[in-house]
């Protein structure tokens, strides 16, 4: 199945929910639940050193807000892009948030995350 082949509603009813979690597991600073549903080839690239280093030093990663808003989907090849508009608990301002969903064995995994 190819994930850009969903509505936007059934790609956001997937996409939302696992937004949620890394917003959570950053806050928290839980690496090992921060990267649970990403991609094989996305937790290679993965430096566990780099990522301890963003969550313990990163003011944002460690204050992202629940108040979140989804802007748009872009289709593209065998994944989608979900754009969010993501604020923090303790910085004034907006961000962008970039989740990459596609699919691996039959199950939808992340295969990007960011916030800009």
């Amino acid at each position: 199945m190819n994930i850009i082949e969903k509505s936007d509603e059934e790609i956001l009813a997937v996409a939302n929910p696992l937004w949620r979690g890394l917003v959570t597991f950053s806050n928290e600073g839980k690496y090992e639940e921060f990267v649970k549903k990403f991609s094989s080839s996305l937790s290679l690239a993965m430096n566990n050193v780099v990522a301890g280093h963003q969550f313990a030093n990163s003011e944002l990663a460690r204050s992202l807000s629940d108040d979140v808003d989804p802007l748009g989907i872009i289709r593209r090849g065998e994944h989608v892009t979900v754009l969010y508009r993501q604020r923090s608990t303790k910085r004034q301002g907006e961000w962008l948030g970039r989740l990459v969903l596609g699919y691996e064995n039959e199950e939808v995994r992340i295969f990007g995350a960011s916030i800009f």
